[in-house]
C-alpha cells in the first residue's frame, strides 16, 4: 500500500534537517522497501517532482562528530532572596498545659472559632498574632504558634497551647510541661 504526504510539509522537512526522516522517506516507498530504509542525506533523497524512478534506499552508516563541542551549560533556576533568620526574645519559662475536645467549635478570645489540630495558643497579656517559639525543655521539641487566646487562669500556667500545638511538642499524655517562649521578630 503506498503511503502519501503533502509535498510542502516533506520539503520542508527535508530541506531543514540535512537527513531525512526514515519515517518520512521510506513513506514515498513500497512496503518491502521501507522495511530496509535507513536515514540518508537529504542530497541523496530523489525529488518529489521528478518523473524518475525511486531508487531503493540505501544504508549509510551515520557518523560521529570527531570534534567535542563545548559543553552547554544547564539553565539555572531563579533564585529567592536568602530569608532573612528568624531573631527570638526571651518572654519566659514556666509550666505549659493544653486545651481542646471540650472547646472545639467555640469562639476565642479574638473571635476566631477553635478548631482541632491548630498550632495556636492562649496567653495572658501577649497581643493577638503574636507568634511565639515554644520549647518542651523536658523533650527539646519545639514548634511556633500564633497567639489567638486568653489564658490559662489556672496556677502558676504561662501558656495554654491548642491540641495540634501540644501534639507537636509532645506535652498531650502528661498534660502540663516545662517550656521556654520565645517571641519571633
Amino acid at each position: 500500500m503506498r503511503r502519501t504526504f503533502p509535498l510542502g510539509a516533506l520539503a520542508l522537512l527535508l530541506t531543514g534537517s540535512g537527513v531525512a526522516v526514515p519515517v518520512l522517506a521510506s513513506s514515498i516507498l513500497s512496503e518491502s522497501e521501507s522495511r530496509v530504509a535507513m536515514a540518508r542525506p537529504a542530497s541523496e533523497v530523489p525529488a518529489l517532482e521528478s518523473s524518475e524512478p525511486i531508487q531503493p534506499a540505501q544504508p549509510v552508516a551515520i557518523r560521529q562528530q570527531e570534534s567535542e563541542a563545548p559543553a552547554l551549560k544547564a539553565p539555572t533556576a531563579p533564585t529567592a532572596p536568602a530569608p532573612t533568620p528568624r531573631t527570638f526574645k526571651l518572654a519566659g519559662t514556666g509550666e505549659a498545659s493544653w486545651y481542646g475536645p471540650g472547646f472545639f467549635g467555640n469562639r476565642t478570645a479574638n473571635g476566631e472559632v477553635f478548631r482541632p489540630g491548630t498550632m495556636t495558643a492562649a496567653h495572658r497579656t501577649l497581643p493577638f498574632g503574636t507568634k511565639v517559639k515554644v520549647t518542651n525543655l523536658w523533650n527539646g521539641r519545639s514548634a511556633i504558634v500564633r497567639i489567638n487566646d486568653r489564658g490559662p487562669f489556672h496556677g502558676n500556667r504561662i501558656i495554654d497551647l491548642a491540641h495540634g500545638a501540644a501534639h507537636n511538642l509532645g506535652l498531650v499524655a502528661s498534660g502540663v510541661a516545662q517550656v521556654r517562649l520565645e517571641v519571633v521578630q
